[in-house]
């Protein structure tokens, strides 16, 4: 026989188990890579687009609103306080939202109050801006003119952006090619300044808060130091500097108008807006910055210019030029360099959507020893319903809704408002200029609601968003901290204190309290804007 060798059988047998092994841990490797995809996939984010930062919409779509009351409606649009009730159940009860949701301001959203059919369809007219339709008609000048001014205005556009540094972005009436603030501007409608819904509003904030500034100058007019910015896509946003800090209280000696203008007040005022449903504030983004590489050293300002200079402390400061506050004992002043502020989403240019600028009855008369006339006067309300723009339409609704905003964050500097013109006086007031808020969270000031008081006139679907956000679990405090959280100065601060989120629900309740004592007296103090609105 022939004898086999020992080398041959020995390799055979290492091979085998080599093998062996290899197909085991292979089979191992798949086991395990079976048991991670089931156990640790991910959990859905609970944000979604209704809960961002939202953006308004473009003019194919049609925005939900509150369609503004006739003459005739709001005389007799009241509701008695059984039906009030009745109906209240229905919007604010069970089936609205599920308690167990993790997130409070996506069930805030999600609620049927926030999901209200439109009243009516937009129409051309009531989009504040449209682009313009190459089958539109154009000036009457001579061919010859209009074909040199084009090339003029084309020559200047494109030296500009090349100069300056701005994008070289070609915008064309696709949607998809409009910068945020544009289709923000396009999106403002009779009845909104933006659609919540709409997701390409945190485009706009998300810009304001991250992109390269390319120009800082001072804002003309107002009392206080604001700076104009402007972005390389020809965005434009209102900044205001941190003053001091958040915890920082109005001193009780201060008069109203005496007091600093806050940061945080404007961000956290369009916060507020937008938990209340309102919709009538711009858009406002916190954001640290560089005071010298994105202020100083940029600035074609030489009033604002001549005002730096470093602190004994080794901080870079400013002051700029206002009637308040712009002085060498009130700077603006980094640590070293990196400042706190505000942005604020600019509207369209005045050349393009002029407003109107109205006096608020109720306007203090900042004086420190002389009342107003609402303040002598109880029945104060019967004669402002006597005059324009209050004797018609939805102006003293719009009004009260402005109130009751201005009363949970304790602003007490709203001397006026503004409107589009071109909406006439059926339309919303614009919620500007609200960095006197969140002044004081140790207390409150009932004189902000007097207009409420005088005249006991509410919207209902104010009056049960207010309801909704009174309940446990629906906090209002609840749902402007988790609101305010999506900010990016949230993570150097919150930028709220506790105590003045506990504040909006002591005054939330102050607010309801108003309304029934109103009730008490009155069977027409709840206007019904969601006629023929079945909740069921």
């Amino acid at each position: 026989m022939k004898r086999q060798n020992p080398a041959l059988s020995t390799r055979s047998i290492c091979l085998a188990l080599a093998g062996l092994s290899l197909a085991l841990h292979l089979l191992l490797a798949f086991f395990c890579l079976s048991v991670l995809q089931n156990v640790c996939v991910l959990p859905t984010s609970s944000s979604s687009s209704s809960s961002s930062i939202p953006r308004a919409d473009t003019h194919p779509s049609a925005s939900s609103h509150e369609a503004a009351p006739t003459p005739q409606d709001e005389n007799r649009g009241g509701m008695s306080h059984r039906e009030d009730k009745e109906t209240e159940k229905k919007l604010t009860g069970a089936g609205g939202v599920n308690q167990r949701t993790h997130s409070k301001l996506d069930a805030l959203f999600k609620h049927l109050l926030y999901n209200l059919p439109p009243a009516t369809v937009l129409q051309e007219d009531d989009w504040l801006l449209r682009l313009k339709r190459d089958e539109e008609p154009r000036d009457t000048e001579s061919k010859e003119e209009e074909r040199e001014s084009t090339v003029t205005d084309d020559s200047q556009w494109q030296s500009a952006s090349q100069d300056k540094g701005y994008d070289k972005d070609i915008w064309t009436s696709n949607t998809e090619t409009h910068p945020p603030w544009l289709q923000f501007h396009l999106g403002i409608s009779r009845w909104q300044l933006y659609d919540r819904k709409d997701p390409s509003l945190a485009q706009l904030t998300h810009y304001m808060a991250t992109q390269r500034i390319l120009g800082a100058v001072q804002k003309a007019g107002g009392t206080q130091l604001k700076l104009l910015i402007s972005f390389p896509n020809y965005g434009q946003a209102l900044l205001k500097p941190i003053r001091q800090s958040r915890d920082a209280e109005t001193d009780v000696n201060l008069y109203y108008f005496s007091d600093f203008e806050r940061h945080n007040a404007e961000i956290a005022a369009f916060h507020l807006d937008r938990v209340l449903g309102f919709n009538r504030i711009p858009p406002v983004v916190g954001r640290l910055i560089n005071i010298t590489t994105e202020i100083r050293e940029i600035t074609t300002d030489q009033r604002l210019s001549r005002t730096f200079f470093t602190s004994p402390a080794g901080n870079i400061c400013f002051y700029g030029q206002c009637e308040y506050y712009c002085s060498t004992e009130h700077p603006v002043c980094g640590q070293p360099h990196m400042l706190e502020v505000s942005l604020a989403a600019m509207l369209p240019d005045l050349s393009l959507a002029p407003r109107r600028s109205w006096r608020s009855p109720w306007r203090r008369s900042y004086s420190r020893t002389k009342l107003a006339q609402w303040e002598k006067d109880p029945s104060f309300c019967d004669r402002v319903k006597q005059t324009s723009p209050y004797s018609a339409g939805s102006r003293l609704l719009d009004l009260i809704d402005l109130v009751v905003l201005d009363f949970l964050m304790s602003n007490m500097d709203r001397h006026h408002y503004e409107t589009f013109e071109k909406f006439g006086n059926e339309t919303f007031l614009l919620h500007l200029d609200n960095g006197r808020a969140f002044g004081r969270h140790s207390q409150d000031e009932p004189s902000i609601l007097a207009p409420l008081q005088q005249c006991c006139r509410m919207r209902r679907s104010t009056y049960l968003r207010l309801h909704l956000l009174s309940r446990p679990d629906l906090r209002l405090s609840d749902v402007m901290r988790e609101s305010l959280a999506q900010d990016p100065l949230s993570d150097v601060a919150p930028l709220l204190s506790e105590p003045h989120l506990a504040a909006l629900d002591r005054r939330l309740a102050a607010v309801l309290q108003a309304v029934r004592t109103c009730q008490e007296r009155r069977s027409d103090v709840i206007y019904d804007d969601l006629k023929g609105f079945d909740p069921d």
